[in-house]
């Protein structure tokens, strides 16, 4: 009898421990407000899905990836991005990729964020100039690398990084990203192009910088 109630109690526990540690999904979009009226809601974690009788192979297919995007702009870059609004089919499936541009002597994908992704940096042609930078905790480290064509590297997920192309000639980058949607937030854009703008008091003091400076950034942001 005592071995009978020895395996009740732990295949109770077993069930208990699996239940504590599952946990919600990621979220797909920046937020979720709940409702209680069904009728009135317009997003869902993810998007809805088509009757699987009636997809086809376009549901699961991108053109293009091979043309150049324009960096002929104040960063000298350009992202064409293949998610889940290019590729229906990705829906579900955590992935996405994206092909990055950059100008010659400069060109850069501005330190951004992805709050819902890992990257990892795959680069075809130039040389770049890559980094991240870690959490308060870990004392805002900067881990950072010149990669050559074929040398790949890994953004882990929601930590602040870039890329800058240090060579002459362009440079071509490919990267997949966890997540069929893992949006971006470029921190300057972010920071100083808020609608409605945050308080240049609030930035100044922040940034340590004159009220003025942080009007004049508002300005080009």
């Amino acid at each position: 009898m005592k071995s009978v109630n020895f395996l009740l109690a732990f295949v109770l526990l077993a069930l208990a421990s699996s239940l504590a540690s599952a946990y919600d999904p990621s979220p797909l979009q920046d937020f979720c407000v709940a409702i209680n009226d069904i009728k009135t809601g317009i997003f869902v974690n993810g998007k809805f899905c088509k009757d699987p009788k009636l997809a086809s192979p376009d549901d699961f297919f991108f053109k293009g990836l091979n043309i150049p995007g324009n960096t002929d702009n104040l960063v000298g870059s350009n992202v064409t991005t293949v998610n889940v609004d290019q590729i229906p089919g990705l829906n579900t499936l955590g992935i996405s990729m994206v092909r990055i541009d950059y100008a010659p002597n400069g060109g850069q994908n501005a330190p951004h964020t992805h709050p819902r992704a890992t990257e990892i940096l795959f680069v075809q042609e130039g040389t770049l100039y890559v980094g991240f930078v870690t959490s308060n905790q870990n004392n805002n480290t900067l881990f950072s690398k010149i990669l050559y064509p074929g040398d790949v590297f890994v953004f882990p997920i929601g930590l602040i990084h870039f890329q800058v192309n240090i060579g002459k000639t362009d440079a071509v980058a490919f990267a997949g990203l966890g997540s069929q949607n893992p949006g971006v937030i470029t921190i300057a854009n972010t920071v100083f192009g808020s609608n409605p703008p945050i308080n240049p008091d609030v930035l100044a003091r922040a940034f340590q910088l004159d009220v003025k400076v942080v009007k004049d950034l508002q300005k080009k942001f």
